[in-house]
């Protein structure tokens, strides 16, 4: 039906999209004010209407179709088993455990290094950067009361570190959205990411522990009690993960590990633990159906010659592997810039990366590596994003977002780092 050049006008659902989440969000001073599966409902409907002598069944026969796609239904039950295992775990005490365990050795003239660190593992851990900032935010808030002047840093360092599992988790959404959409492994996918991140994280750290911000005078007054045994289903996934057992395995092995732990300690009994896992559950609705409409909006875009379209003239720009990474990269960035929410950016922009991937000869490792870490490069410095606006409403408006973002080390170097990965020499 479509040629080789595309139709523009089929494009026209995601521009709708944009316009009615974007300059919503814009006009109310709030970019979480606009249900995002409104405007994606909007953007559906608009796609239907187009073209209408394309025969409205088969318009509906597409988008049924892609909505149905394999890869979705398999990445919505992770996100699903997810939820449950990172609800269960809190529930259990396992971040509050963490925590206090960090913090009782941590050297006072660490706090900075040490809340990056800390922040670095629950994000790694919970596989949630929104997460991490709830929880570790009040602590960087307490630390201000001791030292003031350094709120600024302290969350600066709590959302960098939160952004670093938001990248790297293997429960993370956007590493389960990154690594299904390229049609890569996880643990594949972590062993290239990791490299991509590693760096970033070393030097952060040392910026954070010998910037001086903070002396040898701050007494830890906010630790508690920790127990160690609640932070071993959060060992267990990742090492489970990284040696290579099926994701779906290893989040149901880290759900009976969290149930078992929590009612041996007496943390939660049966049916705390069932309830915590349906909150989990619940907290995944949202974004699952989020991911099943995107994927009948593009399948429809795509039948209607949208996606044909972006790819024959940005195709005419790209002439090695190099110039399609660097296309995968843009393009990730300008949606996550316009959406401020990098798990949906990766759903958009996933599919379009991979035909850009496979017709490029780029290894889905390195594409989905580069959707991830760009994602959270710009998903962590929006200072409409949900990490910065957790972080400054819990501090209740004491600093500012962009007074934050001038401390967060981490994701300009992860964007750095990743633009270098992109410019090394391959094999």
């Amino acid at each position: 039906m479509n040629t080789t050049k595309g139709r523009f006008g089929a494009l026209l659902p995601f521009f709708i999209f944009l316009g009615v989440y974007l300059f919503t969000s814009i006009w109310l001073h709030d970019f979480y004010k606009m249900p995002v599966l409104v405007a994606f409902l909007i953007a559906a409907v608009v796609g239907f209407i187009q073209y209408p002598k394309i025969p409205f069944a088969k318009k509906v026969d597409e988008f049924s179709h892609h909505m149905g796609d394999a890869n979705i239904m398999l990445m919505c039950f992770i996100f699903l088993l997810a939820g449950a295992f990172a609800a269960m775990s809190k529930s259990m005490g396992a971040v509050e455990s963490t925590v206090n365990f960090a913090l009782t050795y941590l050297s006072p003239s660490l706090i900075i290094a040490g809340l990056f660190l800390i922040a670095c593992f629950i994000s790694l851990s919970l596989g949630t950067s929104v997460g991490t900032v709830v929880a570790l935010s009040p602590i960087a808030v307490g630390f201000n009361e001791s030292i003031p002047g350094i709120l600024a840093i302290a969350l600066g360092a709590v959302v960098g570190g939160a952004m670093f599992g938001d990248n790297l988790s293997m429960i993370s959404d956007t590493t389960i959205a990154a690594t299904r959409t390229q049609g890569v492994e996880m643990r594949d996918k972590f062993k290239v990411n990791f490299w991509i991140a590693l760096p970033p994280s070393i030097i952060t750290f040392l910026i954070y522990a010998f910037s001086g911000s903070v002396g040898n005078s701050l007494p830890i007054t906010s630790v508690h009690d920790y127990s160690v045994i609640k932070i071993i289903p959060y060992l267990f996934v990742l090492v489970a993960a990284l040696t290579g057992m099926n994701v779906i395995w290893v989040l149901l092995s880290g759900i009976a590990l969290t149930s078992i732990v929590g009612i041996s300690t007496g943390s939660m009994n049966g049916w705390k633990a069932i309830s915590s896992a349906n909150e989990g559950l619940a907290s995944m609705f949202e974004l699952s159906i989020t991911c099943i409409l995107i994927g009948g909006i593009v399948g429809l875009i795509r039948y209607q010659g949208g996606i044909d379209y972006i790819l024959y003239h940005v195709s005419r720009l790209i002439k090695t592997k190099r110039g399609g990474e660097l296309g995968i990269a843009g393009l990730t960035a300008l949606v996550n810039a316009a959406i401020a929410n990098n798990t949906i950016t990766i759903l958009i922009v996933g599919p379009l990366a991979k035909t850009i991937a496979d017709k490029n000869q780029i290894d889905g490792r390195r594409s989905a590596s580069i959707l991830d870490t760009i994602s959270c490069f710009v998903q962590g410095l929006l200072p409409y994003g949900a990490q910065l606006l957790a972080a400054v409403a819990i501090s209740q408006q004491k600093v500012s977002a962009f007074k934050i973002i001038g401390y967060m080390y981490y994701p300009f170097l992860l964007g750095l780092s990743t633009l270098i990965f992109i410019f090394l020499k391959r094999k």
